[in-house]
């Protein structure tokens, strides 16, 4: 046992002696991205893309616009790295109510409701992810993708596993099925911004929509 002990903090101390410390001037960058960052998804929360400007996000953070654009190229570059903080933080929570489920409707309903009751207080921030996929060019949209893949790909790696422990038949195209369910969910948040929609009615409106998608894909065995 005390061997094991000695062999752990062994290699615990290994590993921190080679991970790279920062030195002062790379640790304030840092504290500098981070608050850019924070500035950032604040504003966005609040207003949405376009009214969120360079100089007001520079503000909220204390400094000036040159220092936001000495750590990232342009406002899109800004957004989609508060994007892809965003969705990372999302993923890691959701994984845990979705390892407490245990039917594929159980896990999707958990990913997708847990990720409304995150996401419904920042809806100009959801609205600005929607409206510029239609707007942006194509590389931007490449990597808007890449930062969604988080979120999309517990979707699914949900609906993959159905199929391979047999709740979903065989022959289930699980990509088609989370494109499906991913729209889906995306499609609701219109009635929160426009109908006045909270949680309760979102979740009870993509429960049924999960029903009508996997009907027809539930193993008969």
């Amino acid at each position: 046992m005390r061997d094991i002990a000695l062999s752990s903090a062994q290699t615990a101390s290994d590993v921190e002696a080679e991970t790279p410390r920062l030195n002062r001037r790379q640790a304030a960058k840092v504290r500098t991205r981070q608050k850019v960052l924070d500035a950032a998804r604040t504003l966005f929360a609040e207003r949405g893309y376009e009214p969120a400007t360079i100089r007001d996000i520079a503000k909220g953070a204390g400094m000036s616009t040159g220092a936001v654009f000495a750590n990232f190229q342009d406002k899109a570059e800004l957004f989609e790295a508060v994007l892809a903080e965003d969705m990372g933080r999302l993923a890691d929570s959701l994984k845990s109510a979705v390892a407490a489920e245990n039917s594929v409707r159980g896990r999707l309903l958990a990913a997708l409701s847990g990720a409304y009751a995150a996401q419904l207080e920042h809806l100009p921030l959801v609205q600005a992810v929607v409206s510029r996929s239609w707007f942006q060019p194509v590389a931007a949209e490449m990597r808007s993708r890449a930062a969604l893949r988080p979120v999309t790909g517990i979707v699914a790696d949900i609906l993959q596993t159905a199929v391979s422990e047999g709740e979903l038949s065989k022959d289930a195209d699980a990509q088609l099925l989370g494109e499906l369910v991913y729209g889906a969910y995306v499609s609701n948040y219109r009635r929160a911004a426009y109908d006045g929609w909270g949680i309760e009615q979102l979740t009870a409106q993509i429960g049924k929509q999960i029903d009508v998608i996997l009907a027809g894909a539930l193993s008969r065995q």
